[in-house]
């Protein structure tokens, strides 16, 4: 398996063999190897900075009914909110002073903000923060949307794709979503000029081997700026209630397999992976990740802009989760840093 591991390092991939040999392989021995090496070339672009992204739910209304999700339209036991456009400069104002330089607006597909409001809110943050950095995660949209926000002071985007296998994107979507448009989004979010970043659940239902090498190869051909990945944790009020939770170490390996595959990735260690354990943070940076998305949403929210059960860090103040974040990546060896944390080009790559 070793030899497996330094080619993917050397050749940033492999063939679909010898990523089912490398995904499939539960030995400890190889999980130390991967992170080793990811960790190697992680510091070899990044160093040992880890970069905070201030993560701002603005908003827990969908349209649409994704079987996965908690705040999906059929979950009725939703408690639905909207923040106010002046609560959202609230938190980018106290975000700022505390010393985060990238603001995450991320919400369902509300049709409550129109092009015309977020346009607005983009312009007015940007106007107030210029030295910060803003992405947005608000699902898709038509590329002319997409053109507007990015006109307006958008910097990067996140869109998860959430599986790259057309026949297990319709195990988890309803008929009306379609894998070719999510495709579709990233491609044109990519030629319009964001920082892009994509991404998937590690042990969604019905997930695959072959699915999981189906979003290897997505995720090399769209060659994204950012990769967010995260253990598939169920939530009581989905069709998904009583499906096992993603693994922590399939989830590690994979950030691993990322790193090596895209060595100037921005990668997460995500909410998740802390959730199903307790130094899971820790562990993701450990295995290659270099950026973590603490919350700056108001309190009185955070436990209703619920994706999956059991989310952590949701009744802290926003001053909290960073003083807590910074001492635990001071205590594996690694720095939170102030300042945008921007996609580094390496080598023309």
């Amino acid at each position: 398996m070793k030899n497996i591991v330094l080619k993917l390092e050397k050749e940033h991939f492999l063939r679909d063999e010898e990523f089912r040999l490398l995904l499939e392989d539960e030995s400890e021995e190889t999980l130390m190897l991967l992170a080793e090496r990811a960790d190697k070339v992680r510091r070899k672009v990044y160093g040992t900075d880890i970069y905070l992204r201030g993560l701002i739910e603005f908003t827990n209304y969908c349209k649409n009914d994704c079987y996965y999700c908690g705040i999906r339209r059929s979950n009725s036991d939703a408690e639905r909110y909207r923040l106010t456009d002046e609560q959202i400069y609230d938190c980018c104002k106290i975000g700022y002073e505390l010393g985060f330089r990238t603001f995450v607006l991320q919400g369902g597909e509300d049709g409550c903000f129109t092009d015309d409001k977020l346009v607005e809110i983009i312009k007015t943050i940007r106007q107030n923060y210029p030295d910060c950095a803003l992405t947005l995660s608000i699902g898709e949209k038509s590329y002319e949307s997409y053109k507007r926000y990015f006109d307006a002071g958008a910097d990067r985007y996140l869109l998860r794709h959430e599986t790259a296998n057309s026949i297990h994107y319709g195990k988890l979507h309803p008929k009306n979503l379609l894998l070719e448009n999510r495709k579709k989004c990233l491609y044109n979010l990519k030629e319009i000029g964001y920082q892009v970043g994509c991404g998937f659940m590690v042990g969604s239902p019905f997930q695959t081997t072959k699915s999981i090498i189906d979003d290897l190869k997505f995720i090399r051909d769209l060659n994204p700026h950012m990769v967010g990945i995260g253990p598939f944790i169920p939530h009581k009020n989905t069709p998904f209630k009583a499906y096992e939770q993603g693994s922590l170490d399939l989830t590690l390996k994979l950030l691993s397999v990322i790193r090596l595959m895209l060595p100037n990735v921005l990668l997460p260690s995500t909410t998740a992976l802390g959730t199903i354990h307790p130094l899971g943070r820790e562990k993701g940076v450990l295995a290659g990740a270099n950026v973590v998305m603490p919350n700056l949403s108001p309190r009185n929210v955070r436990k209703k802009y619920l994706l999956y059960d059991n989310k952590i860090c949701t009744g802290d103040e926003a001053a909290e989760c960073i003083v807590c974040m910074k001492n635990r990546m001071k205590s594996i060896g690694y720095k939170v840093v102030v300042n945008r944390g921007d996609y580094k080009e390496i080598n023309g790559e």
